[in-house]
């Protein structure tokens, strides 16, 4: 299990991982994402990699104080294992001291996150 930081190869694979985002359905709206990873200095892109499968993907955006997730998916085939949790904690651990934020469409990834921290 180890987190990878996107790079222009993993194309493919950050395409498939977002497109199980609601908000990144349509080919337009997935091009002009990994567009903003690939080209914005601020915009980092990371995925969970499992043995041989890349089964995760947390994309923030960096400011002064705070880091934006805004794109966080976990392949359904590998959901309620708390992958989703471990990438969190894992980009919280690489962006100290920034404060992390959720997007609204990041929001309830995030909440059910922190939730599983604290419940168990």
């Amino acid at each position: 299990m180890v987190l990878i930081k996107f790079e222009n190869s993993h194309e493919k694979v950050a395409m498939n991982l977002l497109s199980f985002m609601s908000s990144e359905q349509k080919l337009n709206v997935l091009h002009h994402t990994i567009q903003l990873y690939e080209e914005n200095p601020n915009w980092h892109l990371y995925f969970w990699k499992l043995k041989e499968n890349f089964v995760g993907a947390i994309g923030i955006e960096l400011n002064e104080h705070t880091f934006n997730v805004h794109h966080a998916s976990v392949h359904p085939d590998f959901r309620n294992e708390g992958i989703g949790h471990i990438m969190v904690e894992h980009v919280q651990r690489l962006h100290e001291p920034l404060a992390m934020s959720a997007t609204p469409e990041t929001k309830d990834f995030l909440a059910k996150c922190w939730e599983h921290q604290f419940s168990g």
